[in-house]
């Protein structure tokens, strides 16, 4: 069954700022869906389990609240809203994992995105289980079993194929700076007869990226020229005007939306504010959904 949903990503505090802040954020989330029409559709919050990366991280890691003490205090504040996460795999044995999954699905999670190692370390290592195995071992346990997908990664193509004959439902993208992702799967549509339901990912660029770069670090891959192409952008977006921010960010929603809508995939949305939400990041989102959205409007 696919997801067919808006989902905002809402990142667990720092356990340092504790449960009132988290609180406020669900309220702040509450009052600004509200005031757009990012509420009429919004169906999920994407709640990631956050683990520590690169020492060079633009802002510091610190220990996060965990995902589901986060969702029982932000839940109250959005009815109607269901969950999604992403949970690290690599790191838990078979009966911890189960039984964590086990509680994600009782709280209110209607899909799980798992997820591997940091960068700082090669896929297949850690004490746990891989993803890949994951999406398998689970699969009677969590319907809809998600994955990432770059589509400017090297090989990608390779690594989402296998991705998809050991079980995954959906797959969640990177950040989208460019419209890499229309290629990427109009060619696995070609090669493939898999078509697991993809949510495509938009982020909010603000002005504060011109000083602190963490969506730049995001999506960071040395070497790679798509990627070099969507930095550029990035920053350009950041030191832009408001205005014209949003019109550049809607025209390659645009470009993404008509370049995969005939493809053959179901189609979900995963929004992004990586410094915070605020009024202009729903308003942006707001001006996306205007021109299509997955979710019926009531």
């Amino acid at each position: 069954m696919s997801l067919n949903t808006v989902a905002l990503e809402l990142v667990p505090p720092n356990l340092d700022r504790g449960a009132d802040h988290a609180l406020e954020e669900a309220q702040k989330v509450a009052r600004l869906a509200a005031g757009s029409a990012v509420g009429k559709h919004l169906g999920h919050v994407m709640i990631p389990a956050m683990i520590a990366e690169d020492d060079d991280r633009p802002i510091e890691m610190k220990s996060k609240m965990d995902v589901l003490d986060y969702w029982s205090i932000i839940a109250p504040q959005l009815p109607g809203v269901r969950g999604l996460c992403t949970q690290v795999t690599s790191f838990s044995d078979e009966t911890s994992l189960r039984s964590r999954l086990t509680n994600l699905r009782g709280a209110g999670f209607d899909g799980v995105t798992f997820v591997g190692v940091p960068r700082t370390m090669s896929d297949g290592e850690g004490s746990g289980i891989a993803p890949t195995d994951a999406l398998s071992k689970f699969d009677g346990l969590v319907e809809n079993r998600g994955v990432i997908l770059i589509p400017t990664r090297d090989a990608e193509q390779g690594r989402f194929s296998f991705k998809c004959d050991k079980g995954a439902t959906f797959a969640m993208t990177q950040l989208l700076y460019s419209d890499a992702v229309v290629g990427f799967l109009r060619r696995f549509a070609q090669e493939s007869d898999h078509r697991p339901e993809v949510l495509l990912s938009f982020g909010f660029v603000p002005k504060l990226e011109t000083n602190v770069g963490l969506i730049d670090w995001l999506i960071q891959d040395p070497g790679n020229e798509t990627v070099a192409q969507e930095q550029a952008f990035v920053k350009s977006l950041a030191a832009g005007e408001p205005a014209d921010k949003r019109r550049r960010l809607v025209d390659l929603y645009k470009r993404v939306i008509d370049g995969v809508a005939d493809l053959g995939y179901p189609l979900s949305l995963h929004f992004e504010a990586p410094y915070g939400v605020s009024r202009p990041a729903f308003e942006t989102f707001a001006e996306m959904l205007d021109y299509w959205s997955p979710a019926p409007a009531p």
